[in-house]
């Protein structure tokens, strides 16, 4: 199969879908890898590198398109690049659908199969390649709401682990999946008061037992979540729905509840966002500030740590990528069901469940 490699464009993104250690990889399976110039400067792979192992540097975006079979990114599609996608082409990449309906129709009118990254389950359930970006945006969310608390980015004036006769802040972090978990365990390494929220009780218990103790578990609802408002000085957005939109848990009126300064990490923002408030910001304008509370909404975090976020990224996803390539994407799935999950469009039709709930639109069981 002949794989394609662009260059990312969305804003401020450094991440590069396939390191040179995976283009061998396919080099050595027996497919072609077009790699735009470029593209892995970002991460701190030069082309000579990806030549070097057998992949072919192509100096345009477009060239990539139209040479490939199957096209491997690390973010949605941005509409220069959908206006170039080829009917029946394979797409292997994060789209967030329920975040946009624009870019699902948009995909859905180009005819590509649509492969996510988020919605791949293992044999456990869980989403291997979500998990290694969600470990790295929950530890951002902390080391990014510790820098926005500060006064000269509008923040309150907090250190986040205060200092000996000074109390520390604050923090609340709703939703104690992996990125909830690792910005707690960050919080909590710098010394704060942590209220890690989640709706399932075992999860709870299993985080209690886990958890250092400047770190209390507490039921999620909008109750407990209005009370824990009015104390934070730092909030983590970190409720997941995989494939839907995120829940709105915090509303416009609740933020009349919180000081003067406080921060909100809406790390949901890949999927709508859990604020009424929230919308997509970048890493070049990342924060804006709605009743005295500044909101960071980024929606590429990991994007800022390319090196790290591309190789945690390329170990999770070349594995699936070399499933695809090899023996193409329906006996890939046939022989892992965990695969069938991923893959939300084929040829206009929507076949991911939450997306077709997202949008109403209708769904199409995906035929193997």
């Amino acid at each position: 199969m002949k794989i394609g490699v662009p260059k990312e464009i969305k804003s401020d993104e450094y991440r590069v879908a396939m390191t040179p250690a995976g283009a061998e990889a396919m080099a050595r399976a027996g497919h072609q890898v077009f790699v735009e110039a470029q593209a892995g400067v970002g991460s701190g792979f030069g082309d000579e590198l990806y030549t070097a192992v057998g992949a072919t540097i192509v100096g345009t975006a477009a060239e990539v398109f139209t040479a490939a079979d199957m096209i491997v990114k690390v973010k949605e599609p941005q509409p220069a690049e959908i206006s170039q996608f080829k009917p029946g082409q394979i797409i292997f990449t994060y789209f967030h659908f329920a975040a946009s309906r624009e870019l699902t129709q948009a995909c859905m009118d180009s005819q590509i199969t649509a492969i996510a990254y988020e919605t791949i389950t293992d044999k456990r359930g869980t989403l291997p390649l979500l998990t290694p970006m969600s470990e790295i945006a929950g530890k951002m969310s902390v080391q990014e709401g510790a820098k926005y608390l500060e006064k000269p980015m509008s923040g309150r004036g907090i250190l986040l682990g205060g200092v000996p006769g000074v109390p520390p802040a604050h923090v609340l972090v709703i939703g104690g999946g992996v990125v909830g978990t690792n910005a707690a365990k960050i919080a909590a390494g710098l010394g704060a008061n942590v209220v890690l929220m989640d709706v399932s009780l075992d999860r709870l218990r299993y985080l209690d037992d886990v958890m250092p103790a400047n770190v209390s578990t507490v039921y999620s609802n909008s109750y407990n979540i209005r009370e824990h408002l009015q104390l934070a000085d730092l909030v983590v957005g970190a409720v997941l729905i995989p494939g839907a939109k995120a829940p709105s848990l915090v509303s416009r009126a609740d933020l009349k509840l919180m000081k003067h300064g406080a921060v909100i990490v809406d790390v949901a923002i890949d999927q709508g966002g859990c604020v009424e408030t929230a919308r997509a910001t970048t890493h070049k304008e990342p924060t804006y500030i709605i009743d005295h509370v500044v909101h960071y909404c980024v929606a590429n975090m990991p994007g800022a740590v390319g090196r790290t976020s591309t190789l945690a990224l390329t170990n999770a996803t070349l594995p699936y990528a070399l499933k695809i390539a090899t023996k193409g994407y329906k006996a890939a799935a046939q022989a892992d069901p965990g695969l069938v999950e991923g893959i939300n469009l084929v040829n206009g039709q929507v076949t991911y469940q939450a997306v077709a709930d997202c949008f109403g639109l209708k769904y199409s069981e995906l035929k193997l």
